[in-house]
């Protein structure tokens, strides 16, 4: 297996960083009011009623018990999910797991979790979150209400994933202490954004996060949803500061639970620096581990073997038989 070498981009997606190079990318410095901006929506989160409505899916596998559910997030917003209950298997564990800028058509039944009630939230304004006044593609999502820290839509689908751990919880309260958090790209992003902050979270799965090191985010070129923020960023020069509040890697220095990332040498839609600058903010400890994929948003040979490499590692980490 090897980094590909031959692509349509205009740009290089690997950027011309080694790998060595990739593992030394820093961790920006926090803005003045990071963790109290984090906590108070944390703690807003928190404060939300658990109501949650279940009804049976039209989906269905025979592994699992599938469900759709409703419930309220923060500003009285609506989400949707998939619940996934084993059959005739011991739940030993819950995990939240986030979705990638694409929204999601369903869970995954092949998640590496067969001991786990498996929650699939959609993050508000996509998929079975979608409503207004929120955009349903990514392009003009991650733009939704920049210019104000407060209700910046990010923020709000982090909170999605706090009050998602609360309806795990409230579901199963046996398994309360034992949630976890799996989430890729968009979903690897907010993950980091939300674990820092979250003390029922006991250990994050992230692959190919975005969001980590803004500047870097705001000036690499790109398929992915920062394409558009650079372009907002060229009439609007003041919006890379107000993002400092949202940057993956700097909440993931704040990370004290294990971690599992996996970050892509070669990754035309979220630009591997800014991913490994989110594996590089862990401590590096016995706990948290680092798994090197050789592209990601790209099919590359080679790329079935390794990311079933990747789920065995994943099945280990959440410590699934």
């Amino acid at each position: 297996m090897s980094i590909p070498q031959s692509h349509s981009f205009p740009f290089d997606p690997t950027y011309g960083y080694s790998l060595e190079r990739l593992q030394q990318v820093g961790v920006p410095e926090a803005p003045e009011g990071f963790d109290v901006f984090w906590r108070q929506k944390y703690d807003a989160a928190l404060a939300v009623p658990v109501q949650v409505e279940r009804k049976p899916s039209k989906l269905s596998d025979p592994r699992w018990t599938v469900e759709e559910v409703r419930y309220v997030s923060t500003d009285g917003v609506r989400i949707g999910a998939w619940l996934l209950t084993p059959k005739n298997r011991p739940i030993r564990q819950g995990i939240v797991v986030g979705h990638g800028y694409g929204g999601r058509d369903g869970p995954d039944f092949d998640f590496p979790g067969t001991d786990a009630v498996l929650l699939f939230p959609c993050a508000r304004g996509m998929s079975l979150s979608a409503q207004p006044p929120f955009p349903s593609m990514s392009v003009w999502h991650v733009l939704h209400q920049i210019e104000e820290p407060e209700k910046y839509l990010i923020g709000g689908c982090v909170q999605d994933i706090w009050v998602s751990v609360s309806v795990l919880s409230v579901l199963h309260p046996d398994i309360a202490d034992r949630i976890g958090y799996s989430g890729i790209s968009f979903g690897g992003g907010l993950g980091a954004l939300a674990i820092p902050f979250d003390r029922r979270v006991r250990r994050g799965f992230l692959e190919v996060p975005t969001f980590g090191n803004r500047p870097l985010w705001l000036q690499l070129p790109t398929t992915g949803s920062a394409a558009s923020v650079q372009i907002y960023a060229k009439t609007h020069p003041g919006v890379g500061e107000k993002l400092r509040l949202f940057d993956a890697a700097t909440a993931a220095s704040r990370i004290t639970v294990p971690m599992l990332v996996a970050a892509a040498q070669f990754d035309p839609a979220v630009a591997p620096p800014c991913q490994f600058a989110v594996a590089n903010a862990l401590p590096r400890n016995q706990f948290n581990q680092i798994f090197i994929l050789d592209a990601g948003h790209f099919e590359y040979p080679g790329e079935q073997m390794q990311h079933a490499a990747l789920s065995d590692r994943v099945r280990q980490f959440f410590g699934v038989p």
